[in-house]
């Protein structure tokens, strides 16, 4: 039993590991998860700038990915319609309305320039073996853009989720930039269906924001609503404004759905209602207004991290930082190399180094001697010449010797040694650098992506205001009817919100909904339940002979539920909520007082259950009010 239990223990962290890690929560690195960065990989490898078969791209990326075509097929589709890293061509679904994309057989894909320019460098990306030991895989991807918090992500794994809503890319380069030159900044969600944004109480991505449709009032019946809400569609927004009708929440005469490329919802209204009454309404019980909360949840240095998209834009700042130094590095080296060699070579034609081993016969003795040749140049060469570099010598043809022109050569190492230069002085000062690379980026691909989402403050809309009604309520004391549809007796104005306070002859009392019309058998008094109401009442204990008088306010009940306000050997007397209510006490004839005037004002206020005050300690005959 104990390795029973050791073994579920040990399969169960591992799985939720697996989960987090590799299957739900995507890097902060290059803010993918690792389908993601699969389909990247692949896009990447097989790219030659013209369009790939998804279904073909599905398929490869099964070389690297543990699980079935449909995870990948559904990750591709969501990737491309984020409009970044993915140029498409076909049907992918529509963002929109919600409709599926075509079959992977129909539809095709190509990396993005932007992609392209940003997300790949084979020289600095880290790679592993593939679940199968066959290929190898990146770790991350290089990512010279703040990916993760451009397309936004959602992921729910094991005892953890993450929700990170999508921004725009000009502002959160410039907010990038900001931080390099050591500037404040701040951005603002950016959502690709547009609408309304109110983001207050968006906390760094650590709270919420709030969303509305975008509608236009196009005449006094007519409203169009040409923007959604994230997260929504518009056959999920429409649906949510026919529920609302249904309850009575607006009216609505018909809705019309023309959503082709751009958004277009009609709504038409009745008669009685007007455009600018109602947006409050479909605002307050629609899908036109939603609430976003952000979660923010990554996984850096193979360890979840819960952090604020501050947090987040300041580490892949540093990154670029980081990625940019070490390509600097590698390109001098390869500079730095290429300098060398052209210099080795011109000194071996121009000084005729290779007539020294015309007679030499052994490889051996070649490769010695030409070292030996070499020795008085070595001040002019960055480096002492290897055995590699000497077989490179070897292997110059005749042909090649006997046309080396010197002064090409030359030039040609000027020219290095001024790229040199130029990468030297970047690599001095990097986030200058980096900078400038943000601002060529923006030059470049800004103009593609402005913002959507208006930012605006947003009212808070009282729903329970715009649903309030006044209503008539009817109670006919003789028949005990209580109801909106009880047309005699008693009538008073209350709103649909409220409740009834029913107060029985028998000593007791429950509070009820308005009903339509209902039959309260010995009801005495009925009134709103406010829970303010000061209620008077006298009652006269039936075995002794005694009066007695209450004030009370009923302040908390349960609906439907009976209590009592007297006790059930009273018998009620009087009842009223008239603060100056006064009753005269008559007294029996053996007693010499023979009345009393009570004023009921002067007893104080309890609670409902409580028994109240002996108005006198003699027997009273009757009571009158």
């Amino acid at each position: 039993m104990d390795d029973l239990k050791h073994q579920m223990r040990d399969h169960f962290i591992r799985y939720a590991s697996y989960v987090i890690l590799d299957r739900a929560i995507p890097n902060v690195v290059d803010g993918l998860k690792p389908v993601q960065r699969r389909i990247l990989e692949i896009l990447f490898r097989q790219n030659d700038d013209k369009l790939h078969k998804v279904a073909n791209i599905v398929g490869q990326t099964m070389q690297l990915h543990p699980h079935g075509d449909a995870p990948i097929y559904e990750a591709l589709v969501t990737i491309a319609n984020k409009g970044y890293v993915l140029d498409k061509q076909g049907n992918f679904g529509s963002i929109y309305t919600g409709d599926p994309a075509a079959a992977a057989r129909y539809i095709e894909t190509r990396l993005s320039a932007l992609a392209k320019e940003t997300l790949f460098n084979p020289d600095i990306t880290e790679k592993i073996p593939s679940y199968d030991g066959r290929n190898d895989e990146p770790v991350t991807l290089p990512a010279k853009i703040p990916l993760l918090l451009m397309q936004g992500a959602d992921g729910i794994a094991v005892g953890m989720a993450t929700r990170i809503l999508p921004h725009n890319f000009n502002e959160l380069l410039e907010a990038e930039i900001a931080y390099l030159e050591g500037k404040n900044f701040k951005f603002f969600p950016d959502f690709p269906t547009g609408g309304i944004m109110d983001k207050s109480e968006y906390d760094k991505g650590q709270g919420k924001v709030k969303l509305r449709a975008k509608i236009e009032v196009k005449d006094p019946k007519t409203l169009v609503i040409r923007e959604i809400c994230y997260g929504t569609t518009t056959e999920s927004l429409i649906r949510s404004i026919d529920e609302a009708a249904k309850k009575g929440k607006i009216k609505i005469e018909e809705i019309n759905d023309y959503t082709a490329e751009n958004v277009e919802i009609e709504i038409k209204l009745p008669r009685g209602q007007y455009a600018e009454e109602i947006l409050d309404a479909l605002y307050g019980f629609t899908e036109c207004e939603v609430s976003l909360n952000s979660q923010i949840m990554v996984i850096k240095d193979g360890l979840p991290w819960e952090t604020n998209v501050h947090e987040i834009l300041a580490y892949n700042a540093d990154k670029l930082v980081e990625f940019l130094k070490r390509e600097l590095e590698i390109e001098r080296d390869r500079i730095l190399e290429k300098i060398f060699y052209k210099t080795l070579e011109r000194i071996f034609i121009e000084n005729r180094l290779y007539k020294k081993i015309e007679t030499v016969k052994t490889l051996e003795k070649i490769h010695e001697t030409l070292s030996d040749s070499l020795k008085p140049y070595r001040k002019k060469l960055l480096r002492e010449p290897t055995h590699e570099d000497r077989e490179k010598l070897l292997q110059i043809p005749i042909r090649r010797i006997s046309q080396f022109d010197i002064d090409r050569n030359k030039e040609e190492i000027a020219i290095l040694e001024e790229t040199l230069d130029g990468v030297l002085k970047n690599l001095k000062n990097v986030k200058k650098f980096a900078i400038r690379y943000l601002q060529t980026l923006l030059e470049k691909y800004g103009s593609l992506f402005p913002r959507k989402t208006r930012v605006k403050a947003i009212e808070e809309i009282d729903r329970r205001a715009i649903e309030t009604k006044e209503i008539k309520v009817g109670f006919d004391p003789e028949t005990g009817f209580v109801g909106t549809k009880v047309t005699g007796g008693e009538r008073f104005t209350c709103t649909n919100f409220d409740k009834l306070l029913i107060l029985h002859k028998d000593g007791t009392y429950k509070v009820v909904n308005i009903p339509e019309k209902q039959y309260f058998e010995g009801a005495n008094w009925v009134g709103i339940a406010d829970k303010k109401t000061v209620i008077n009442v006298v009652y006269k204990m039936k075995d002794k002979g005694h009066v007695w008088a209450k004030r009370f306010i009923v302040e908390k009940f349960i609906l439907d539920k009976v209590y009592r306000y007297f006790d059930e050997k009273g018998e009620l007397q009087c009842l009223s909520t008239n603060p100056k209510m006064e009753v005269e006490l008559q007294f029996t004839p053996s007693q010499k007082q023979k009345k009393q005037i009570c004023l009921i004002a002067d007893v104080p206020i309890s609670g409902a259950q409580t028994r109240g005050v002996r108005l006198s300690p003699h027997k009273v005959k009757k009571v009158v009010y």
